[in-house]
């Protein structure tokens, strides 16, 4: 085949399809990208609208309850480290 083969009646090498038209794939690709726009749209709509209040609503709360219970937990550990005697020295550790 010759480089011929693959123009159009103007010598375009882009294929034989006249200057209007597209390959039947770039019509269903643009339809693709312009779906996957409008689907990010209403993401980013759904994430703005629903999504970030509820975190916001609801994350202050979640960090009151982590606070309070780190806090139980240092407590305890405060406790625990009055209450046990202190932990043998190394072995290898020389002894006063």
């Amino acid at each position: 085949m010759s480089p011929s083969d693959y123009s159009n009646d103007r010598g375009n090498p882009r294929g034989p399809f006249t200057s209007g038209s597209r390959p039947p794939w770039q019509d269903r690709v643009h339809e693709a990208a312009q779906r996957i726009e409008d689907d990010v749209r209403n993401l980013v709509t759904y994430m703005n609208d629903v999504v970030v209040p509820d975190v916001r609503k609801h994350g202050s709360e979640a960090l009151r309850v982590a606070a309070q219970e780190l806090h139980k937990l240092a407590e305890h550990l405060d406790r625990q480290s009055q209450s046990a005697p202190p932990p043998p020295p190394p072995p290898g550790t020389p002894q006063p």
